[in-house]
């Protein structure tokens, strides 16, 4: 009203208007409610529930994030009969350059394996790459297989030791954890040019480690690509298929 936007306050029975001298009665608040419908607007809680109330949808398309929020609200739905749309995952792409698929192929990194936190992916790779064996998951397992037998015997003596006996076991597997940790870290530090040209091929997939979507501007993609950006977009993407689409040009 009169450019003000701000948020209804309730306290104490009462109903301010945020960061004005406005107050309310509820039966106050419930009067110009009902006179003056357009002054008023939902949060964005109950916002969905609003817009299916006044225009409805068969089905609402969205992004992941607006999915995952779609879904935390269908109790409400529920709570005030109200239908409840069918969601849909629209499409979402990554386009990697000839350039970038190039590194990737050279660097033995495969579509899925770009999709994996960094510190995730950092390890996978050394792992891979050197030299020595950094999975203490045999070890771990032979650790298991001898405490076996220590809970048997704690079984047969005294039961009180059964206590002592996973307390020692978990600080052995802590232990093996802890070295295993500082392996993988010195083979990092040796192989540090490796995993700074992972890092950075990661990052330009991946702008500040987040979907292209959410960082770059479709302009930069036809200022590369020009008018076949369009084309190529149509062909690739298919808006029934709820798979994660991955553009290649190479």
């Amino acid at each position: 009203k009169d450019g003000i936007r701000e948020r209804l306050v309730e306290s104490k029975g009462k109903y301010a208007v945020n960061d004005t001298a406005i107050t309310f009665t509820k039966e106050e608040l419930v009067s110009e409610m009902e006179n003056f419908p357009e002054r008023f607007s939902p949060n964005v809680i109950a916002r969905p529930l609003y817009q299916e109330v006044i225009l409805p949808n068969l089905c609402y398309i969205g992004g992941g994030g607006e999915i995952a929020y779609w879904l935390e609200l269908k109790a409400s739905f529920d709570a005030m009969q109200v239908t409840f749309p069918i969601l849909l995952v629209r499409n979402s792409a990554l386009i990697i350059t000839e350039k970038q698929a190039d590194k990737l192929e050279r660097m033995n990194i495969s579509k899925s394996d770009v999709f994996l936190s960094q510190n995730s992916l950092i390890n996978k790779k050394i792992r891979e790459i050197s030299n020595i064996d950094i999975d203490f998951a045999p070890q771990k397992k032979l650790l298991e297989e001898q405490f076996k037998e220590m809970y048997a015997l704690a079984e047969k003596t005294d039961k009180s030791f059964l206590g002592a006996v996973k307390a020692q076991e978990v600080k052995q597997k802590k232990g093996l954890d802890a070295l295993e940790k500082r392996l993988l870290q010195a083979q990092k530090r040796k192989l540090k040019d490796h995993v700074v040209r992972m890092t950075e091929l990661q990052n330009d997939i991946f702008p500040n480690q987040s979907l292209q979507e959410r960082q770059l501007n479709f302009s930069e993609f036809y200022l590369a690509y020009g008018e076949a950006l369009l084309p190529m977009l149509f062909k690739a993407l298919e808006p029934l298929n709820l798979n994660f689409t991955v553009i290649t040009q190479k």
